[in-house]
């Protein structure tokens, strides 16, 4: 973690001079964003800026960065400054390279010269072998193949990365040049519109999204001087949701078809419908309709549309774990509850229904939503110290230090997302949801003490014990326990906060009857509030850790 430190000092010009000193500490990830004050307005939105969403075939480049094409082929017509390798052997021997001079000829010892340029590679023996049977009838046999095209330099230019004049070979692919030049700009370039021009003419034009799709591209030769232009992007429509690739499609002409799209971009198997944003006009519309019934429906230039799965829920899948005979995985029906759950349910006679836990994905990732807004305040507290000298200045930098360390290991805790259920007699009512996960703990006499004591250890269960029983029996409160607060989980996912006030509890009564059977006791960890400014917030993150995840984070 990079950390800079910086004491301003500030002078009052009120008469006399007062020092002040102002902490500013930066880090690479304390970027604390706040949301934003919901807007009351009815009226219409003011768009100032674009986002940028990424481009189907915008990563067709990457691997050609540093690929150079040196296979030719069949078709391709020999040039001027091409190279061949001749050999013979037989009643005439040789061996030799030969380069197309400026007349398109080869010259061939014995033979004399023989016309190459614009015969296609795949003709090449067969016009060289004509040649040489003219001077040598019978018992020589020869071998010819292309083995270096002619150098070109072509201008690369519009709306790629690098515009500029690259070298290559005749036979290589526009690709080539194009991966060259960094590839096409995907925020303003076109897929769908490439030009090779000759002598201000254009000679060929390129559609990329052909071959990305179908493997086909047109075979050019290329010359010596030749531009290659990439004209301006055309019309757009985003996809999101469901998809493949969640990306942009580029499409020339008003309008493409929504089926076309789709292809592109791969809907999901489970994607049911589609929701279309028109923003063509000065009011913003929407259709919503199913995938069934895309053919025939049209998008035009900046339609956004989002895949999405719209279904009614059927049945739903619940893990049962812990102590119990049946399965570990229970199908039910959408809308049932624990109730017709447990009717299922082989219970066993070490299972302890009563205590029974729910966990719930939407639930953890709710706490941990809520977790990171608080560290994100404790995060921020830390970063805008203020000291009133150098000394406490000093001071604020370790705290702030020890705050980061402590903030980056919490962001690190799972919380479980349990559903605390008690012992209230409408938990059976409780409706469950589709991955679930119900744990039935067993008839346990043992108690478990963690969190600041010299032993972390579970013990037998013995009536009449106190919290501070046990936690002699675990060695003791470490030194850096703080003996005033105490967290007791109950089996059933309960919790019970206990906190001294002069030896007694918060409620008047001491600890000795709140252990039970299965219990587990945390004791928390003491900051030194003397030194070390924001408490109340770093307590407050050590109690969310331990309600949600049964883990004492120390500082």
């Amino acid at each position: 973690m990079s950390m800079i430190f910086m004491l301003q000092r500030m002078v009052k010009t009120t008469g006399m001079l007062v020092a002040a000193y102002t902490l500013t500490i930066t880090t690479a990830y304390a970027q604390v964003t706040m949301p934003a004050e919901p807007a009351n307005n009815n009226g219409p939105d003011l768009v100032t800026t674009a986002t940028r969403h990424p481009v189907f075939g915008q990563n067709l480049f990457t691997g050609f960065r540093q690929a150079q094409f040196k296979g030719f082929n069949p078709e391709y017509r020999l040039a001027i400054g091409d190279k061949i390798t001749l050999q013979m052997w037989g009643a005439y021997e040789v061996a030799v390279d030969l380069a197309i001079d400026a007349q398109g000829n080869v010259f061939i010892p014995q033979v004399g010269p023989v016309q190459l340029q614009g015969v296609a590679n795949k003709d090449l023996n067969t016009v060289i072998e004509k040649k040489v049977r003219s001077v040598y009838q019978n018992n020589v046999n020869l071998y010819a193949s292309l083995n270096a095209a002619e150098p070109v330099k072509l201008f690369v230019t519009g709306f790629v990365q690098s515009p500029g004049l690259y070298g290559g070979f005749a036979s290589d692919s526009v690709l080539a040049f194009l991966a060259k030049a960094g590839g096409i700009r995907s925020e303003s370039g076109s897929y769908l519109n490439v030009e090779l021009k000759r002598n201000g003419k254009t000679r060929a034009h390129f559609n990329l999204y052909d071959f990305l799709l179908t493997g086909s591209i047109t075979q050019v030769q290329l010359h010596d001087g030749d531009t290659l232009v990439v004209n301006a992007r055309q019309s757009t429509a985003m996809f999101s949701g469901l998809v493949e690739n969640p990306v942009q499609v580029e499409f020339d002409g008003s309008r493409i078809l929504l089926e076309d799209a789709l292809e592109m971009v791969g809907p999901m198997p489970s994607a049911t419908h589609v929701r279309i944003a028109r923003n063509q006009t000065a009011k913003r519309n929407v259709e919503y309709l199913p995938l069934s019934q895309a053919r025939g429906i049209y998008l035009e230039d900046g339609d956004e549309v989002s895949v999405v799965a719209d279904k009614m829920p059927g049945t739903i899948s619940v893990s049962v774990e812990g102590e119990h005979g049946g399965q570990a995985v229970y199908i039910l029906p959408y809308g049932s509850t624990i109730k017709d759950l447990m009717s299922r349910i082989q219970a066993t006679p070490r299972s302890n229904l009563a205590a029974m836990q729910l966990f719930r994905e939407e639930v953890a990732a709710r706490q941990k939503a809520m977790l990171e807004v608080s560290l994100q305040q404790l995060e921020q507290s830390a970063l805008s110290a203020r000291s009133k000298s150098v000394g406490e200045a000093q001071l604020r930098k370790s705290d702030a230090e020890a705050i980061l360390q402590f903030v980056q290991r919490a962001r690190q805790v799972q919380p479980r997302g349990q559903v605390l259920l008690g012992q209230s007699s409408a938990r059976m009512e409780v409706m469950l949801k589709d991955q679930d996960r119900i744990v039935i703990p067993n008839n346990t006499v043992l108690v478990q003490v963690h969190g600041e004591v010299m032993f972390p250890n579970a013990m037998v269960f013995s009536e009449g014990k106190t919290i501070a029983d046990y936690v002699n029996s675990a060695g003791g409160y470490s030194q850096k326990a703080d003996q005033s607060r105490v967290l007791v989980l109950h089996t059933d996912g309960t919790i019970t906060r206990i906190e001294y006030k002069d030896g007694w509890l918060s409620g008047g009564r001491l600890a000795k009857y709140d252990v039970k059977p299965g219990d587990e006791i945390l004791v928390m960890p003491q900051i030194d509030d003397k030194t070390m400014q924001y408490t109340s917030d770093i307590m407050e993150v050590v109690y969310q850790v331990a309600m949600s995840a049964a883990v004492v984070l120390k500082l």
